[in-house]
């Protein structure tokens, strides 16, 4: 066990030090946990850029630290890269495994998924070249896939994200309030009121 000594002049040292000393010795858990606070920064700073998509920042945050401790566990300095361009891309690999396997509400095929993905992306580009919406045509080429896959993909990103039956859309008037609920349809009752009509009277006729 290290004493309080020897966890001050941990401390004392950068992170090149310190990750010499773990690499010889992975079982130093106090150089561990020093190199883990000290870059905890990067997992702040990659799970911002990703709130506002329907995932908690706190959850991002878990996520991302805990790819911080596998990029810690495998980096070898002696590669000659800064530890900050290791473990940026296993953090964000991470995030977005953590969206495409947990955040989408409908299981969807991964294939789907990652094609969503590039359909949403050609769709941004195209309306900013273009400055308006594409077809789904424009987007198919831009990809080149089929129309049909790109429909597809469309109708699967409504598994990423549900929407309330309460939320507001456009109505025929700024002045009404119209949710999604309002214009889905109802049971009609004066359909099945025809249906016993014409049964009674054919009955009865007889």
């Amino acid at each position: 066990m290290k004493d309080m000594s020897s966890v001050t002049n941990y401390l004392d040292m950068d992170n090149k030090e310190l990750f010499n000393i773990y690499s010889q010795d992975k079982s130093n858990k106090e150089v561990r946990d020093i190199l883990i606070e000290r870059n905890l920064y990067l997992v702040n700073i990659l799970a911002k850029k990703y709130i506002n998509k329907g995932v908690e920042f706190e959850d991002l945050y878990q996520v991302g630290s805990l790819a911080l401790i596998y990029a810690i566990e495998r980096y070898d300095m002696s590669k000659g890269y800064e530890f900050s361009s290791f473990a940026t891309p296993t953090i964000i690999g991470e995030i977005k495994k953590y969206f495409r396997d947990k955040v989408w509400t409908m299981r969807v095929p991964r294939r789907v998924q990652e094609l969503n993905k590039k359909v949403n992306e050609a769709k941004l580009l195209l309306e900013q070249q273009n400055k308006k919406k594409p077809k789904v045509k424009e987007i198919a080429e831009y990809i080149g896939c089929r129309e049909e896959e790109v429909l597809e993909a469309l109708e699967a990103s409504y598994g990423y994200q549900p929407v309330s039956l309460d939320s507001p859309i456009n109505g025929d008037s700024e002045d009404t309030e119209v949710t999604l609920i309002d214009k889905i349809g109802g049971q009609e009752d004066s359909f099945s009121n025809i249906e016993y009509k014409d049964f009674i009277e054919k009955f009865v006729n007889k």
